[in-house]
């Protein structure tokens, strides 16, 4: 896996946008940005029929540590679950669920196959790191930063995971390391960047095919 960061982070810059003047958002929107442990991909569901939101952030590792994915719901303004899985060795898997009054109703930490509580401390962390992602997310969707993904061609082109062929504006030095990772890859990489008003900026190239898990709007 590579990850570009360019000393100007696209991200960054968007969160100070207006947005009093641009379209309406649609339910279903995919963003990101580069934190300081790693990348952060964003998808988000937004259901007008009964006010709930449903959110999948995966964070990919700068270099050392686990990918994480953390998938969580909200309805109207109270969060009501967190599911968060650790990709490391061995795997860890945390769960807790709110009722509708925002009390605790189920937690539990697996690690190993083994079941542990989680201490209060942990729980209001994970509060936070919700409620943090879902501030960020609505902030880079205002913004119009969009993530998209797909498999880079030796054309220059990439058949997103939406299945339409396109080219991304990358600057050269995201093209030069893209085209140093197809050589020493005997399939086609996975590319995900970054589309802003501001320009487009690479996240990540991989051999691993984002495609194959990345959210579908119809079942998220």
């Amino acid at each position: 896996m590579f990850v570009w960061r360019p000393l100007v982070v696209l991200a960054g810059t968007v969160l100070l946008m207006a947005c009093s003047s641009q379209p309406p958002l649609p339910p279903f929107t995919a963003s990101g940005y580069i934190a300081d442990k790693g990348v952060v991909r964003i998808w988000r569901k937004d259901n007008s029929d009964d006010h709930s939101i449903h959110m999948l952030a995966v964070l990919s590792p700068i270099q050392k540590g686990a990918t994480t994915t953390s998938d969580y719901r909200w309805l109207g303004e109270k969060l009501m679950s967190i599911e968060t899985t650790i990709q490391s060795e061995p795997s860890e898997h945390i769960k807790v669920r709110f009722d509708e009054n925002g009390e605790l109703s189920f937690m539990q930490r697996e690690v190993n196959g083994q079941k542990q509580q989680l201490s209060n401390d942990q729980i209001a962390l994970y509060q936070y790191q919700a409620s943090r992602t879902k501030a960020t997310s609505e902030a880079l969707r205002i913004g119009r930063v969009v993530l998209r993904q797909g498999r880079w061609h030796d054309n220059g082109t990439v058949t997103t995971c939406e299945g339409e062929t396109i080219k991304p504006k990358l600057d050269s030095i995201s093209l030069s390391h893209i085209a140093n990772r197809q050589r020493h890859s005997s399939m086609d990489v996975s590319v995900a960047w970054l589309e802003a008003p501001e320009g487009s900026q690479l996240l990540l190239v991989a051999n691993q095919d984002y495609c194959s898990w990345q959210p579908k709007p119809a079942t998220f």
